[in-house]
């Protein structure tokens, strides 16, 4: 009778704390519709953004296939390793990182089941707004140091796809990157967003050294090469300097003019 009782009280015990992850899973999830339901609706001009050479969004430029299957592999990639955060960044400037962001991140919104967030943090020369044509973007810095709530950093695209632009650029930005409150600011983002995937548009590796100061923060790096500039030379120490530090998903090759132009 005793053994019978125990054994009665331990299955009780385990219903009760399912139901009660259970219910700690459901909030969690209803948490994360309100964070994102309450972001401030994005709108895009389709035209202005392919003039761009943002392609992505309505997928009428053949050329998004290229996107489409950097996303497949940078999904992939992630999920077999449990990661969720890709700095892009280049060797020098011009390269069009920028334009791989943006268009790795609308590329990511027509993946139904994963919810993306891209942050301008090329603190040195922001260009997500202008390349996006959001108006009135808050600045990062004030995000960075808590003077600006995430709700009013990010704008919504669709249900699934929030990018934070950058209205101003910063002086000094390697110190307030590797600044400890800023690794706060981001854990504090990941955890009321949650999102599947977040990107991080840096500043260009060698000129700087803000990419190196934001490392800790991510769990790989995306490096965009220009076939009309990069030499082979910058490539390998970017490539060199990364790896000692972090994860190197892979190399972008753009501007090549023997395909699309991406």
């Amino acid at each position: 009778m005793d053994t019978y009782a125990a054994q009665s009280q331990d299955v009780s015990r385990r219903r009760a704390s399912d139901q009660f992850s259970e219910t700690i899973q459901a909030c969690v999830r209803l948490g994360r519709e309100i964070a994102w339901g309450s972001l401030e609706p994005l709108l895009i001009d389709h035209r202005m953004m392919a003039s761009n050479c943002i392609i992505t969004a309505d997928r009428s430029d053949p050329a998004h296939n290229a996107f489409d299957i950097l996303r497949t592999r940078v999904l992939q990639t992630l999920r077999q390793n449990g990661w969720t955060s890709i700095a892009i960044t280049s060797p020098t400037r011009g390269c069009g990182k920028s334009v791989v962001a943006l268009n790795l991140a609308f590329s990511l919104a027509h993946q139904r089941d994963c919810r993306t967030v891209l942050l301008d943090l090329n603190l040195q020369h922001p260009s997500i707004a202008r390349l996006a044509g959001m108006t009135d973007p808050a600045s990062m810095e004030a995000f960075l140091k808590r003077e600006v709530d995430v709700h009013d950093l990010l704008q919504r695209y669709g249900d699934n796809l929030a990018i934070g632009a950058n209205s101003r650029a910063v002086h000094f930005s390697a110190e307030l990157l590797q600044n400890g409150e800023t690794a706060k600011v981001m854990a504090d983002l990941r955890d009321r967003m949650k999102p599947d995937v977040l990107l991080f548009d840096m500043t260009s590796m060698l000129p700087s050294d803000d990419v190196t100061a934001f490392l800790p923060n991510v769990d790989g790096v995306i490096i965009v090469a220009s076939a009309e500039k990069t030499t082979f030379e910058e490539l390998e120490t970017c490539e060199r300097e990364l790896a000692e530090r972090t994860n190197v998903l892979g190399v972008v090759l753009n501007r090549c003019r023997h395909g699309p132009g991406y």
